[in-house]
């Protein structure tokens, strides 16, 4: 399998854990979402808002490349936030269309780059100014694997809750082989 198609699976994958944690927690209420439980974000809402955050900077980087992507044109004007925790959208549903939109971008992109796109080097600062020079594939494994990182948490929040997220496991949405 090639680092293409292995991101196009993440970025499938992305899509369809988010649309089933975002339907998930649609099931709480509004001072059940902002509840802090005590996770690296707080709540439920703060995790699923620190997640679009994260993704806002990387594909903010991203679009840095060198193969200049166009499916990142979107993020290109979106604000650049200026803390991992920054509310981007105050209202549940405004923070899920905007997730949606995110995931689309994603699988733009991933439909878009290739092979020799993530072999090459991607030069990005992180929020103290610091300088790094890594591997564009490198870059979009963190990428993936820190959402997933942080959905576990959100999945085990809704779970403290009562709510079950349902199958999570990525070999649920792969393909029979032959």
């Amino acid at each position: 399998m090639s680092l293409k198609n292995h991101f196009e699976l993440m970025a499938g994958y992305n899509r369809w854990m988010n649309d089933k944690l975002y339907h998930a927690a649609s099931r709480l209420d509004v001072q059940a979402l902002h509840e802090d439980r005590g996770a690296f974000f707080g709540s439920v809402f703060g995790t699923l808002n620190h997640l679009l955050v994260a993704d806002t900077i990387w594909l903010k980087r991203f679009a840095d490349h060198p193969a200049a992507f166009r499916s990142l044109d979107p993020v290109r004007g979106l604000p650049h936030p200026y803390t991992l925790a920054e509310v981007l959208y105050p209202e549940f549903d405004q923070l899920r269309a905007a997730r949606r939109d995110m995931d689309e971008t994603i699988i733009q992109l991933c439909a878009e780059a290739t092979d020799d796109a993530y072999g090459q080097a991607l030069t990005y600062r992180n929020r103290s100014g610091q300088a790094f020079v890594r591997k564009f594939g490198h870059l979009m494994q963190h990428f993936f694997n820190h959402q997933t990182h942080h959905r576990g948490q959100a999945t085990t929040l809704l779970s403290q809750s009562g709510i079950d997220v349902g199958v999570t496991d990525l070999s649920a949405m792969l393909p029979e082989a032959g």
